[in-house]
């Protein structure tokens, strides 16, 4: 099931069951969303990303940084990783975030995907250290992207084509009975940021 709209009703959950996904469309306008984007591709203190894949240590082309509060600590595919204090720009974004979601993020994970060749495998931001239920909301600049959610049992699945500026959350019970995903595409040349706010509370 694809989803596509012109307005958006950002009190709709668009997950037919087991969680909430509110989707709030562009948040910024298209000069708006550049002026951040070029903002982010400078400032963020981007580095290669780390997993650890049946006992191999993995480089991804991928780059990634953690800002938060605090320096939180999160174990990540077997990597600890350890949040940075937060810049400007972030903050500026996160004060936007919080008023549009009605929520309070202290950290947030941010993404570089350098072309359509990057992507996200199927998984659920479920780590221990994020609050139970709670709302990761995702603010897109640069390159669109498709958005894929399955359900883990009934594997339904639904689709956004997330644009420049625009802000989907997550919360509820999805990260227990949905994985999402940023699958790879030829199609797409150019780079993506993509930031998530997330509640942390260990």
């Amino acid at each position: 099931m694809k989803l596509f709209e012109t307005e958006f009703d950002a009190s709709k959950n668009w997950l037919p069951y087991n969680g909430t996904v509110h989707f709030f469309g562009g948040i910024f306008n298209s000069e708006e969303s550049q002026i951040k984007y070029t903002q982010l591709l400078s400032e963020i203190e981007w580095k290669n990303d780390e997993v650890i894949i049946y006992g191999k240590h993995i480089v991804t082309k991928r780059k990634t940084a953690w800002y938060g509060n605090k320096p939180y600590k999160m174990l990540y595919s077997k990597i600890e990783r350890i949040a940075l204090p937060w810049n400007k720009v972030l903050l500026e974004l996160k004060e936007k975030v919080e008023a549009k979601t009605g929520e309070v993020y202290n950290s947030c994970i941010c993404n570089l995907y350098h072309s359509g060749e990057e992507g996200m495998s199927w998984h659920a931001d479920d780590e221990k250290e994020l609050k139970q239920n709670g709302s990761i909301a995702s603010l897109s600049f640069g390159a669109t992207r498709k958005f894929d959610l399955k359900h883990k049992t009934l594997k339904e699945k639904i689709s956004f084509n997330l644009v420049s500026g625009e802000l989907l959350e997550m919360k509820g019970e999805i990260q227990e009975h949905w994985l999402h995903s940023i699958p790879k595409t030829k199609k797409v040349l150019t780079p993506r940021i993509n930031l998530t706010f997330r509640q942390i509370v260990k």
